[in-house]
């Protein structure tokens, strides 16, 4: 595997590591089973059962495709198998801040990558993913909706003849990899009028994820999320929304709770991890579905799925291959701010003058090819200093400011 080199935008050089965390339908029956042989994942994992309220065990060993296919069992199954597996890799939690440095996940996996970034705790995830299930399930029961998975086909004629069936592109996986949710007539519409040169493959789903017919969740997740305490993350956090990096752990969550009626856009992560120069992919058990689309996405780029608990060591070793020094500065006394995504940053007058910013001030705009992003000081605090200069080119996550918290700007 050659070096990454240095990124004209300001990317990092040498090796990147980037771990990701699969969705829903990433589960088979008894894939749990070779972890559980150990005692010590066991009891962790029995501990998870126990804040989700759930016998996670029993799903993850005995149970049948059709039972832990159900929204309300498969989420909280696979972040919980996620946390667990990364302590197999990370039995230091602290160790993989120097060595990690990006994490994301798909659609519910984003809970699982949120509480490896330290975000979130495991139990806050659990509870989070229990009532994210339940809430989804019982969306999904409100109308007759499903999602249709649409491969092949030119990118622009598949999202007009989803637009004009009254579809929406829930997940957006990559170059001919979208998948079509909406009702059960739409979907049917598109089967009789399907795009050119694609194959449609109907998923075994309970609804329309991703789209308007899940906002009551959001409604009842949101609610949950006003009383979680939130951090930082301690490793760039890579959201589906918009394939940004985000620094600050309320908007973290916020776009978590957001996310459960927004479209994945997932071909936008892997363009940020892209962006860091990223060399390796580890992907956490069930392992397969998203380490297979990078291998067709990021060319080059050496993959790891971790499926079974005898390939920790190779897991382990992939870690050390590709991960470098790349924890992000948290130290309380400062406060960073950092971009959010590849592109020439302008910082703003106002900001650049200042020697306090308040918190949620503007600090300029990071502008791409595809569009401009403003930054702000979520934090707000003293300016100690700027670590880029007006119209230099930044990569996702780069740090612009360092900023000394300030009683009562925050």
């Amino acid at each position: 595997m050659p070096e990454a080199s240095r990124d004209p935008a300001g990317g990092q050089s040498g090796t990147v590591l980037v771990i990701v965390a699969p969705g829903q339908g990433a589960q088979t029956p008894g894939f749990l089973a070779p972890w559980l042989e150990d005692p010590e994942f066991r009891i962790r994992f029995e501990w998870l059962s126990t804040v989700a309220s759930l016998d996670l065990v029993h799903y993850g060993t005995e149970a049948d495709a059709d039972a832990i296919r159900a929204t309300e069992i498969a989420q909280p199954l696979l972040v919980a198998t996620g946390l667990v597996a990364a302590l197999g890799i990370f039995p230091h939690p602290t160790d993989a801040f120097g060595k990690v440095s990006a994490v994301a996940g798909h659609s519910v996996g984003e809970l699982t990558a949120a509480a490896g970034a330290r975000v979130i705790t495991a139990e806050q995830a659990m509870v989070l993913v229990r009532e994210r299930g339940k809430a989804m399930a019982e969306a999904a029961a409100v109308t007759a909706t499903g999602m249709t998975a649409v491969l092949g086909g030119d990118r622009e004629n598949v999202l007009a003849v989803l637009e004009k069936h009254g579809l929406v592109a829930a997940n957006d996986n990559g170059p001919g990899q979208v998948v079509a949710a909406g009702t059960l007539e739409e979907l049917q519409a598109l089967a009789d009028e399907p795009p050119e040169k694609a194959r449609l493959v109907p998923l075994s789903v309970a609804g329309a994820f991703h789209t308007r017919h899940m906002e009551p969740a959001v409604a009842h997740l949101g609610s949950l999320a006003r009383s979680v305490s939130v951090h930082d993350p301690r490793t760039r956090f890579v959201s589906n929304r918009d394939g940004q990096v985000v620094h600050d752990g309320h908007d973290v969550l916020r776009r978590l709770v957001g996310q459960i009626a927004s479209p994945v856009r997932w071909d936008l992560c892997m363009d940020t991890f892209a962006d860091l120069g990223v060399t390796g992919v580890l992907e956490m058990p069930p392992a397969g579905t998203l380490t297979g689309i990078a291998k067709r996405a990021l060319k080059g780029v050496e993959t790891f799925a971790l499926k079974t608990p005898d390939q920790l060591d190779g897991a382990r070793a992939f870690c050390d291959k590709h991960g470098e020094f790349a924890e992000l500065d948290t130290s309380p006394t400062w406060r960073m701010v950092v971009s959010p995504a590849k592109g020439t940053f302008h910082i703003a007058a106002e900001a650049a003058a200042a020697d306090l910013l308040p918190s949620g001030s503007p600090i300029g705009e990071v502008a791409s090819l595809r569009d401009k992003i403003s930054v702000t000081a979520t934090h707000g605090g003293q300016v100690v200093e700027w670590l880029i200069e007006d119209g230099d080119l930044v990569s996702p996550g780069q740090p612009l400011l360092r900023l000394h918290p300030e009683g009562g700007t925050s």
